[in-house]
Formats: structure tokens, C-alpha cells, sequence
């Protein structure tokens, strides 16, 4: 079922779906929309028994069903899934990916199925199965398999008699590629028009891949997070620690980068890039050139980040399909990743998407964005509430990448991630700035694992 979020979802043949009362589906679609709305709708009905996803979210119906274990959830990479409907589309079996290696995802076992004492008692009665590893030129890949469907439900802009689809703006995310994996495509429209009206260039999915035509008779395109310009001003309203942090991360921005920004504290970086500077920020939906917020004039539900957020375009902006936009990620076109952290190892691995038995939300597209080979920095508040520690000998939790962080970014310092930087014969961080007021003996004690510091430490820039 193609669709981001809430944005570019077939409403009407979801609606279909319902009334026609199929049961025991598989639904592979990036997330279950909301509660009340989107495939919500079908998990309220019970017609679902398993999703096949990259991100819960704040979907709390979803992810109470899978906690108590009344559904089936395989949690896939967000790359990984565009990836695995593209192959499947285009006949290709499987394929390698550096996506997920090291982590769960390689190693099989993460519950697919809760029993019915569910996760809190970790009652695991499906598991997920292990992927095959390999290595190429040094890296470590995992397989993954093709993905194909039955039917694909998708939803486009406008088509013509011959089936021929055109996208409008960040609504083409996953479409294109569930289209080409399903046996029969069932495309749901605004628009159709005579074959011959459209001009071939501007054609987007040809109509070999598309079997079925409905044009929509309405359309609520529900927003998830309507965000306008005026909320480029809540910066002002975030000081003290969280403010240091952004403000440094913004000096990892260099001009003429390709960037990537997470949810949260990265994402308010940009509001202290230099006027001079032209960085193209990459929203893993499907954008590149993220503009600001819109005016409430210029509201479009067609047009959102991977926060589903509103935005606007910028003179530079293009827009494309999901499988291409991670094809841009894995293929390390994007010069420089920031993102959060739960907990951060000595070592550089990373674990940001899942507390076992508590909080599911999915990994979305983090763990693409970390296996790329390019740069990754996480920002974070330095200690969780109640002053766990988040930098770690070792992460706890479900890892998203295994060695994968460059740089952290805290309240009270800069560490960077140097495998040959040891204390004590353990992998230590190395503190290269400090914070005004901060002192080393307090970051050590507010740390987890060993700190060494730099030779030349300098007061944290801002």
C-alpha cells in the first residue's frame, strides 16, 4: 500500500478495503497511518494479521496491538522495504545491503509475534529469521529478499486511459514502488484524462505497471502535523542546553553539503546556517531542497518531510520515489547525517529506535542513513531523565548501526569516535570540547564509558 504517513494514501480503496471485509492481510506499507485514519482504519476492523513496516510511530493503536500480541509486525529498515519492492517489481530475487548489518536485523530474533502474555513478559512467539551475511571490499552486507504482492493499492495525481501516472510533489513516495511489486496494481486517482494528453517526459510511472483505474470521488488529506512559519520562531524560545547543542551542531554544516537532518534537535539546526551557505537539505520521503515552513496560504498535504511535517519547496527542489531517495542514501550521496541517540557506544555504535517491551516506534530510515559510509553526528541531551547515562561502553539496547558514529554532540562537550583511542584497554570517546561552566571530572562522571581528553581541548564552539 503506497503512501508516507498520511500523505499520498489510496483513501478511497482503504474505504473499499474495509466494506469488501477481506481478512487475514498482509499489508506491506511504510506505516499504518494513524489511529483513526489511513490503514488505522483497517487494524481497528481487525482485517490485518501482518504488517510489514519500517515505522510505527505515534500510531498507539499499532503499536498496542503488537505489544499485546494481537499482530504481526516485521519491522524492515525504511530503505531496505523501498529497496525489496523495487527488486521485487523488476524480478531481481534479493540483494546485498549494508543496512541493519550487525544489528537484529542480521542476526534474526526480533519478535515478529508476541504470545498472549505479551512483550512486557517478553513472551516472543514468532521471531524474525536471521539474514544471510556476506562481505564485499571490507564492509559487511546482509541479504535481503524481494518483496511482492498480490495486489498493490496506490494512489497517484492524475493518469491517463492507458494507465500512465504522474505524482504530485512528496505524495509519489512509495507508489512507484508498490506499484511495480504487485501482480495487479489497482491505482486511485484525482484526474483521468484522454491517452495523448500528457507529454511522455512528464509521465512518472508507465501504464504497464498500473492494471486498474478508480478516480476518487473525495478526498480529505488529513494532515498529521501541519507546521507553519511561524514555528520557525519556537527557536527562540529554546535556550540553555538544548540551544548549545543546536548551535553546535550547526557548525558541522558546511557550505555546499548535501544533509540530512532527524527529527527533534537536529532538524532545528538550520535555523543557524549562514545566510551565504547553500546546503540542500535530503528528506528521506522522497525531497531534496527542503524549503522552510509554509504561510497557511501555502499548506499543501502533498508536500511534507519525513517528520510529516509541512513544508515548502525551495528554486532547487526535486522531488522523486522512496527506492530513489535511499538509493541517494546508500550510495553515499549524502555528505552528512545528524540524528538522536537513546545510547551511544565507546566504539561508535548507535541504538535510536526501540525500548524491548516498552516503546516501539521503528527505526524508519535511520538505519540507512547510518550504513552509508558518510558522516554521522548525534546530538542528545547528555543523560536520560533520571541521569541514566546515554554514552555507554556498550549499548543495551537494539543496535541501529554497529560502529557508525563519527561525533556527539552534548550539552556539556564534543566527543569523537576514534577506534584507536583506548583507556584501561577499553574503547574510550575523546572529549575534544568542553562546555563554559563544564568540567572533565564532571562529564566523566555523568558518562558510562571511558573519556579521554584531547591534547588540544578547546572550549565548545557556538
Amino acid at each position: 500500500v503506497g503512501g508516507f504517513g498520511l500523505c499520498g494514501i489510496p483513501e478511497n480503496l482503504i474505504s473499499a478495503l474495509i466494506k469488501q471485509g477481506a481478512k487475514n492481510l498482509t499489508a506491506v506499507s511504510n506505516n499504518a497511518g494513524v489511529d483513526d485514519f489511513g490503514l488505522g482504519l483497517l487494524l481497528q476492523s481487525g482485517q490485518i494479521k501482518r504488517m510489514i513496516s519500517s515505522y510505527v510511530g505515534e500510531n498507539k493503536l499499532f503499536e498496542q496491538l503488537y505489544l499485546t500480541g494481537h499482530l504481526e509486525v516485521e519491522l524492515t529498515p525504511q530503505g531496505t522495504l523501498a529497496e525489496r519492492l523495487r527488486a521485487g517489481g523488476a524480478g531481481i530475487p534479493a540483494f546485498y545491503t549494508p543496512t541493519g548489518a550487525g544489528t537484529v536485523i542480521q542476526e534474526g530474533g526480533f519478535p515478529v509475534k508476541y504470545g498472549p502474555k505479551g512483550a512486557q513478559e517478553n513472551d516472543i512467539e514468532i521471531g524474525a529469521l536471521p539474514r544471510e551475511g556476506r562481505e564485499f571490499d571490507g564492509r559487511s552486507y546482509v541479504m535481503e529478499r524481494a518483496i511482492t504482492g498480490d495486489f498493490a493499492l496506490i494512489k497517484a495525481y492524475k493518469a491517463d486511459t492507458r494507465g500512465n501516472l504522474i505524482f504530485r510533489k512528496t505524495a509519489r513516495n512509495f507508489n512507484p514502488d508498490c506499484a511495480r511489486a504487485g501482480k495487479i496494481c489497482i491505482a486511485e486517482v484525482e484526474e483521468i484524462v484522454p491517452a495523448g494528453t500528457l507529454d511522455p517526459d512528464e509521465i512518472h510511472l508507465p501504464g504497464i505497471y498500473v492494471d486498474r483505474l478508480v478516480q476518487g470521488k473525495s478526498y480529505e488529506k488529513r494532515i498529521e502535523k501541519r507546521t507553519l512559519m511561524q514555528a520557525d520562531t519556537a527557536i527562540s524560545s529554546i535556550s540553555g542546553p538544548r540551544e548549545r547543542i543546536i548551535k553546535r551542531a550547526a557548525k558541522e554544516l558546511e557550505d555546499g553539503m548535501y544533509v540530512n537532518l532527524g527529527i527533534g534537535l537536529p532538524t532545528l539546526a538550520s535555523n543557524y546556517i549562514p545566510e551565504e551557505f547553500e546546503i540542500e537539505m535530503q528528506s528521506e520521503n522522497g525531497l531534496l531542497g527542503m524549503g522552510p515552513y509554509p504561510d497557511e496560504a501555502s499548506v499543501d498535504a502533498d508536500l511534507i518531510n519525513a517528520g510529516k511535517e509541512t513544508v515548502t519547496f525551495l528554486p532547487s527542489s526535486s522531488t522523486f520515489s522512496s527506492s530513489d531517495s535511499f538509493a541517494m542514501i546508500r550510495g553515499a550521496h549524502v555528505h552528512l547525517t545528524i540524528l538522536g541517540a537513546l545510547q551511544v557506544a565507546a566504539n561508535g555504535d548507535l541504538a535510536n529506535w526501540v525500548i524491548p517491551g516498552k516503546m516501539v516506534k521503528g527505526m524508519g530510515g535511520a538505519m540507512d542513513l547510518v550504513s552509508s559510509g558518510t558522516r554521522v553526528i548525534v546530538t542528545m541531551e547528555h543523560n536520560a531523565k533520571g541521569g541514566a547515562h546515554k554514552l555507554v561502553d556498550s549499548c543495551s539496547l537494539p543496535l541501529t548501526g554497529k560502529s557508525v558514529v563519527d561525533r556527539i554532540i552534548t550539552e556539556l562537550g564534543v566527543f569523537d569516535v576514534d577506534k584507536n583511542t583506548t583507556s584501561n584497554g577499553h574503547s574510550a570517546l575523546k572529549l575534544v570540547e568542553i562546555a563554559d561552566g563544564v568540567t572533565v571530572e564532571e562529564i566523566r562522571e555523568r558518562s558510562g564509558c571511558e573519556i579521554v581528553v584531547h591534547d588540544n581541548l578547546i572550549a565548545m564552539q557556538q
